[in-house]
């Protein structure tokens, strides 16, 4: 009876065991909010995909030399990147995060507080996760 409880724990544990690829995406998504949070250019600019496409939830459209320049600035500021729920979905060398989060700071002298549905969109090149494309939309 042991060996057979023991042999369904081992199998729940692997039927929920996450898709290769799905931590190491999570591990990224991480390092990504910690790396705006910290204004870490150095750390975005290896995190950041060459071919960046970054939609905030204004509407507002910028590429990566952009949205660095902004954050170099002290245009943007985040005191706050905060993921309250995350669905990943690795497919090979790409993944989809979509996440529900609260971002928090200033953006052109406006204090923001929002929450955010957010889609991440990476590809793995060079044995690395970069971000290649970003969209945010505004909760109400």
């Amino acid at each position: 009876m042991l060996r057979i409880l023991a042999l369904i724990g081992i199998l729940a544990l692997a039927g929920s065991a996450a898709a290769p690829g799905e931590e190491e995406l999570r591990q990224a998504e991480k390092a990504w909010a910690a790396a705006v949070q910290k204004n870490d250019l150095a750390t975005l600019e290896r995190v950041l995909g060459e071919r960046l496409i970054y939609n905030h939830s204004t509407g507002v459209v910028e590429n990566k030399q952009q949205y660095l320049g902004r954050l170099s600035k002290g245009a943007a500021k985040y005191e706050l990147i905060e993921h309250a729920s995350m669905e990943i979905r690795a497919y090979g060398d790409a993944g989809v995060v979509s996440a529900r989060v609260r971002m928090k700071g200033r953006a052109d002298q406006r204090l923001f507080d929002d929450q955010l549905l957010m889609l991440h969109v990476w590809i793995k090149q060079g044995g690395r996760w970069q971000l290649v494309a970003h969209q945010t939309t505004r909760l109400p």
